[in-house]
């Protein structure tokens, strides 16, 4: 799952930024409205996180300009406008959640992974595959009983799978959906992943269509 983060607070940008690449989610941050236009004209993002007073204008008009177009990525407020108006301004305009400045990294966590599940169609964060038990919510694998670590990298490989069941994804995608602009990704950085994931979770869980890209198996 690919972020874009708008926020012009320099502090809170860099953590907010390190927290979701601890979660294992690639982002990309501008701190302008125009930046953020020119960012989702040529990456497609998963989720978008929106403050509402930036330099060069106001996020709300922005997020209505977007669902106004059509664009229907999940976008998540932040904003130190707390009054129940503010709210539900802010959803009326087409948010899928609304977070109050200041607030914790661990909800804004616990927000990111409850939209992103709506989205994918699994709202339940409980996920079986074969032998294999995926809480989403807890971000956890178990493996016929066993828990299985995994790096923040092969998580968010799985969760994109898990996301998107049945799809044949081709290397371009989950690169996209993995790193960010300013990321070094090396030519065979998926297929290791890849690897990595079948040694740990099962040679099934992912299958290659050769040349074309990979999709989720049975487990």
């Amino acid at each position: 799952m690919r972020i874009l983060l708008i926020e012009d607070d320099e502090v809170l940008g860099s953590a907010v930024r390190d927290q979701i690449a601890a979660d294992g989610y690639p982002v990309d941050w501008v701190k302008r409205l125009d930046s953020a236009g020119d960012a989702l004209a040529v990456a497609g993002y998963d989720l978008i996180l929106l403050d509402l007073m930036l330099p060069d204008g106001l996020g709300l008009g922005f997020l209505r300009r977007l669902r106004g177009g059509g664009d229907v990525t999940p976008v998540i407020i932040l904003t130190a406008l707390d009054q129940v108006s503010d709210r539900i301004d802010g959803l009326n305009a087409g948010a899928d959640d609304y977070l109050v400045k200041p607030f914790d990294l661990a909800e804004l966590s616990a927000r990111i992974g409850s939209v992103a599940r709506r989205y994918s169609g699994n709202p339940n964060p409980l996920i079986t595959l074969g032998a294999l038990t995926v809480d989403l919510a807890a971000r956890s694998v178990r493996r016929a009983g066993q828990p299985v670590v995994l790096t923040a990298r092969e998580w968010a490989l799985l969760e994109t799978f898990l996301s998107r069941p049945g799809q044949l994804l081709s290397k371009q995608t989950l690169e996209e959906r993995l790193y960010s602009f300013d990321d070094e990704v090396g030519s065979n950085t998926v297929e290791v992943h890849v690897s990595r994931l079948r040694k740990k979770l099962g040679a099934g869980v992912i299958e290659t269509e050769r040349g074309l890209g990979y999709r989720l198996g049975r487990g």
